[in-house]
């Protein structure tokens, strides 16, 4: 089974939220195999304004508190690639993936599914395939890990992959399979 972790990071909180960064990895959840077949880009910023798409006051603010690198990296303009280049990336990557992992799907899978919607694209996934990992994490005692590259959503892909790998073993769920 392949296990996938994607995460965004965007101009608002909602649905129809402008998309600024997309990353995603595999992995196997029942290992400790370093996650692998990172996905990374930045979206074009205009042309989903130009559609209508979501920006908030209250999150280019927070953006604006961030580090001058991360905050440089999500909103530069440099390298931005088209909507349809990250449909077309996104899905040539979920081929094959069986489970879609997010830090909760009422944002990254409900704003990916927007955009989707909105271009007329159907989704890589079903709905059965999405699993939270905000909520595996709450079933164990939270971890004192110093974290490095916050919002740069590649980075935090790896680092929540390598966290359900630790929580599967810590729970001892094991691979049905053999």
């Amino acid at each position: 089974m392949i296990h996938a972790m994607i995460d965004l990071e965007t101009l608002s909180t909602n649905p129809n939220a402008t998309i600024l960064t997309v990353g995603g990895v595999k992995f196997d959840p029942y290992t400790n195999v370093e996650p692998s077949q990172g996905m990374y880009f930045r979206v074009d910023v205009d042309s989903q304004t130009q559609m209508g798409r979501d920006v908030m006051q209250d999150t280019l603010d927070w953006w604006g508190r961030q580090d001058p690198e991360i905050m440089e990296e999500a909103l530069g303009d440099k390298d931005r690639i088209s909507l349809d280049a990250m449909i077309k990336t996104i899905n040539k990557w979920s081929v094959g993936v069986d489970v879609f992992w997010c830090q909760g799907p009422l944002f990254d899978y409900a704003i990916l599914q927007n955009l989707y919607t909105q271009l007329g694209h159907p989704q890589p996934w079903q709905y059965w395939q999405i699993r939270d990992s905000r909520t595996l994490f709450s079933l164990v005692p939270r971890e004192t890990e110093k974290r490095t590259g916050l919002h740069n959503a590649l980075e935090d892909c790896y680092f929540q992959a390598r966290k359900v790998q630790r929580v599967y073993k810590q729970l001892g769920i094991k691979d049905g399979r053999g």
